[in-house]
This record gives structure tokens, C-alpha cells and sequence, in this order.
């Protein structure tokens, strides 16, 4: 069925031939769009099981080591190491742009150069417990940046989709229904015009 057309003139029919042309290419656009999102997309979905398998593995490590230390240096010491620990971050956003969509960066800065527990501690492992532990923030962080990402192209690529399903099923072919529409009523007027003109002919000749 046509949509509401005001006149069926060349000039509509060359309007809307326009009109096709640019939907169809930009349905071509979008779908590369949309099959590029979804390639970027999967891409970081493999990136966060890295990095997510990354930080379990840290954070398995740095447990191990603050267990042992605890072991070695007895649970009261390492309550007195933590209620010394003056650690402080910044967490330093920014935005990278993937295919034309803003997705989050994050990045920690330590604002302390102390070891963030008391020197007095013994415990080696604990050392090795804080380092690991700051490695996890840094990976945590990661990760963060890599989720928030993924939600981004996810949200974006629904987007497309719903762009690409209306050119395809609603905008285009309604284009063409009106092309149609026009076209027969063209020649349906050039038959009228044709049929007059004999008509007027015949009028003459007999005249």
C-alpha cells in the first residue's frame, strides 16, 4: 500500500528515486556499521574473559599472601599494618572512540609513595601481599573499563539493529510501493492522454 502521495507527477517520481538511493545507501552504511560494532564487540568480550581470568588469578595470588603473612606474623600485625596503611588512589577517567561510539577509560594514579602499613612489620609476604594487591587495582580497573565498554557497543549495536530492521522493512519498501504507485498512475494518465488524442483526431478528420 502507498503512503500519501500529493501528486503523481515526474517530479515526485524523480524525488522519491532520490529519496531511494540515499536509504539505500545508507542501510548499506549502517549495516557495515552494525557488522563492524558487532565484530568490535565480540573482540571485547574475548579481551574481558582475559582480563577478568587476569584478576582472578591476581587476587588468588595476593590472598595466598596476605593468608601467609598472616601466618607468619600473627593476625594482630597485620590489623596494626592495615589501620597504618595511608594508600590513596585517583581513578582518572577518559574516552576512546570505537566506530563512532564514546566508550570509558580508567586509569588509577597512586597519590602516596609510602608502602601504606606500618615499617615495622617483619613479614615479607606482606610486601608481597600489597604489591599483588595494587596489581589487582590496576587489573580491576582494566576490567571496569573493558565491562563498561562492552555495555556501550551492546547499547550501540541495538541501536543499529533497529536503524537497519526500519530502512529494511519499513522506509524502503515503502519508497517503492510509492515508486510503483506513481509509475502506473503515469501511464494510466499517458493511456487517458493517448485515448484523448485519438479521439480528437478522429473528431478532426471527419471535420
Amino acid at each position: 500500500m502507498a503512503s500519501k502521495i500529493h501528486a503523481a507527477t515526474r517530479m515526485e517520481l524523480l524525488r522519491l528515486k532520490k529519496k531511494a538511493k540515499l536509504a539505500a545507501k545508507g542501510f548499506k552504511l549502517l549495516k557495515q556499521k552494525r557488522d563492524a560494532l558487532i565484530s568490535e564487540f565480540f573482540s571485547y568480550i574475548d579481551k574481558l574473559k582475559v582480563i577478568r581470568t587476569e584478576m582472578e588469578d591476581k587476587l588468588a595470588v595476593a590472598y595466598k599472601s596476605l593468608i601467609l603473612a598472616q601466618a607468619l606474623s600473627g593476625g594482630p600485625e597485620i590489623e596494626r599494618a592495615a589501620s597504618a596503611s595511608s594508600a590513596a588512589y585517583s581513578i582518572e577517567s577518559s574516552t576512546n572512540n570505537i566506530m563512532g561510539v564514546e566508550v570509558p577509560a580508567f586509569r588509577a594514579t597512586e597519590l602516596t609513595t609510602e608502602a601504606g602499613y606500618s615499617k615495622l612489620s617483619p613479614s615479607l609476604e606482606l610486601d608481597s601481599a600489597r604489591t599483588n594487591f595494587k596489581e589487582s587495582l590496576a587489573i580491576i580497573i582494566k576490567l571496569a573499563g573493558a565491562e563498561a565498554t562492552v555495555r556501550k557497543l551492546a547499547a550501540e549495536i541495538k541501536k543499529t539493529k533497529r536503524k537497519v530492521n526500519a530502512l529494511e522493512r519499513i522506509l524502503i519498501p515503502r519508497i517503492n510501493n510509492d515508486i510503483t504507485y506513481i509509475k502506473v498512475r503515469l501511464e494510466e494518465l499517458e493511456r487517458e492522454n493517448f485515448a484523448r488524442l485519438k479521439v480528437v483526431k478522429k473528431r478532426i478528420e471527419v471535420q
